[in-house]
């Protein structure tokens, strides 16, 4: 293996550092214990990064509601009338809420005494069609002074299939508004997106196909879908200086970002529900900000806490950055020579770390005053990069993670990499990094289906009637593909459907799998939707099976494919 390479700048080793606390296994997905059994509430994923289309806007996004089964009706997935929605901006370093957007639901149920979330093709919100409709309050909290800034704010339905939603996109799109301030709002359904390998993550740290930087992963959130709130804001209206800064070190350059789910504190329960009442003040039941920090730093006897506690207190959990358990895992497991380690205030605690993690970068996302606390900071003076690199600041990208983070920056590998102590030599001179450290990786690189250019960036979500539970075809041990494009045993997949341009989901992936396999296809990996590319191809495999070359998978198309 080449021995690892110091970076060129202090930025860089930073931002590997400051990922230790941020080791990818699931984000925040089923992180603590209550939260667990509470998924409506339950935060996944917190981005925050410039607008690449809009740089003067700053887009926040925050998913809830883990593992979405897209085929999970009837009761297809709502967010929470009885809860609130916050999204926090801290833009003067004192850890406490300057600006909250607080998005709080309304459901409205058409006809009770049908047991369809539909009652007929949805083709507009407004439709009767759509028997369970939810809509939201937008509320801005600034320096005390709450103000509406929308209202009745439709929510897009689940993506059921196509009966009950044939143009989904199109349905989607009428839940994008712009409210008071400037500010474009989306709240609905959406693909998960995260990417991690979550069954060997999870199996005592397996990573499939050693080191991890040449795929083999399998993306354990594939097929999968969330709940999403997104924001699109006008920068000036973030900072503390209402000005729109065009140096990084400018006054209010810097914002810390976390969003946090409450409930009300006492809920009554009847044997008749509509009877159950709630009341009393609301109560913090999830926090997040940077990812996987109350999966992986917090120890399980606090985790509870963490979801409860404010960013001022953050001192409380500095244990898990200074003396952190993961790298001592990756030391007993695979045998690497990670930094020393020890408890908070001790002469061998992770004091890169401690400063990394709770400050900000220093040059990059430290504030000029600052509390210690955990937040996902961005330095809104950095524009968009013109070619991002999924890496990140670890790869010179400085508008990437952990500068905010964007929908496809891989904190998975930068994490692994950051525990394995790549960048510790660094801020130790003495320390000489293991050469694995700078090559770790989970084999997953890239989201199941590619992102939007536009807000709210999202994949849309897998829908219900062609979803395959999983979203991954595995038998006899081996993996057709997973999210990062890998192909594999290409005769593992079967397809029951007819498909045509526009089809999407795991069966086209199934299909393009092949045509890629055997150079019929030129894509670097599926993408699981069936445009003119994968026509085109479809019909040179027809041609060389001596079948109709309609460009049309079905009859004996599918028949051959099948037998293959």
């Amino acid at each position: 293996m080449n021995k690892y390479k110091k970076a060129a700048s202090i930025v860089a080793a930073t931002a590997v550092t400051l990922s230790l606390s941020m080791f990818a296994l699931a984000s925040s997905h089923r992180e603590a214990p209550l939260i667990s059994g509470d998924p409506k509430v339950d935060a996944t994923d917190l981005y925050a990064f410039v607008s690449p289309d809009r740089p003067d806007t700053v887009t926040l996004i925050a998913n809830y509601i883990p593992f979405e089964e897209p085929a999970g009706g009837p009761n297809f997935y709502q967010f929470d009338p009885s809860a609130i929605y916050d999204i926090n901006i801290d833009n003067n370093g004192d850890a406490m809420p300057d600006i909250t957007y607080r998005f709080k639901f309304n459901t409205s149920v058409g006809n009770g005494n049908s047991f369809l979330y539909n009652t007929g093709a949805v083709n507009n919100l407004s439709d009767a069609s759509l028997n369970v409709k939810q809509t939201y309050t937008l509320t801005k909290i600034e320096n005390g002074s709450t103000t509406v800034i929308g209202s009745n704010i439709p929510v897009a339905p689940s993506n059921i299939g196509p009966k009950s939603t044939p143009n989904y996109a199109n349905l989607q799109a009428q839940a994008i508004k712009t409210v008071d301030g400037g500010v474009t709002t989306f709240a609905g359904q959406s693909d998960d997106p995260f990417f991690a390998e979550l069954g060997g993550l999870f199996d005592l740290l397996t990573i499939r196909k050693l080191p991890g930087n040449k795929g083999g992963g399998i993306d354990g959130l594939k097929g999968y879908n969330v709940n999403s709130l997104a924001l699109q804001v006008p920068i000036s209206s973030l900072t503390s200086t209402k000005v729109r800064p065009t140096n990084l070190t400018d006054a209010g350059a810097i914002i810390g970002v976390w969003t946090t789910s409450s409930r009300p504190s006492t809920r009554v329960l009847s044997a008749n529900p509509s009877q159950n009442t709630t009341s009393g003040d609301y109560v913090q039941v999830s926090r997040l900000g940077a990812p996987l920090v109350n999966e992986v730093v917090v120890p399980i006897a606090a985790k509870d806490l963490w979801n409860g506690s404010k960013p001022k207190d953050d001192a409380q959990f500095a244990n898990g950055v200074a003396d952190p358990e993961l790298s001592k895992l990756l030391k007993a497991i695979y045998n690497v020579n990670v930094p020393p380690q020890g408890s908070f205030g001790s002469s061998t605690q992770r004091d890169d770390l401690e400063a990394i993690f709770l400050t900000g970068i220093p040059g990059l996302t430290k504030p000029a005053t600052v509390i210690p606390s955990e937040q996902l900071r961005l330095n809104v003076a950095v524009p968009p990069s013109s070619n991002p690199n999924k890496l990140g600041v670890l790869a010179n990208d400085n508008a990437g993670f952990p500068n905010g983070r964007r929908l496809a920056d891989d904190v998975t590998d930068i994490s692994i990499r950051a525990v394995a102590g790549a960048a510790y030599p660094l801020f130790h001179p003495t320390f000489t990094a293991d050469p694995l450290a700078n090559q770790l990786g989970d084999g997953v690189d890239a989201n199941d289906v590619p992102f939007r250019t536009s807000f709210p960036y999202l994949a849309l979500p897998h829908q219900g009637y062609e979803s395959v539970p999983h979203g991954t075809f595995v038998s006899n041990g081996g993996s057709n593909t997973g999210n990062n494009g890998n192909t594999g045993n290409t005769g593992t997949c079967t397809i029951q459907r007819t498909l045509r341009v526009g089809s999407v989901g795991a069966d086209v992936v199934c299909l393009q799998t092949l045509l890629i396999s055997k150079g019929y296809l030129s894509l670097g990996a599926p993408t699981g939707k069936f445009g003119g590319l994968t026509r085109a191809a479809l019909v040179h495999y027809q041609k060389d099976l001596g079948i109709s070359r309609s460009g049309y998978f079905g009859g004996m198309t599918m028949s051959k494919f099948n037998e293959r």
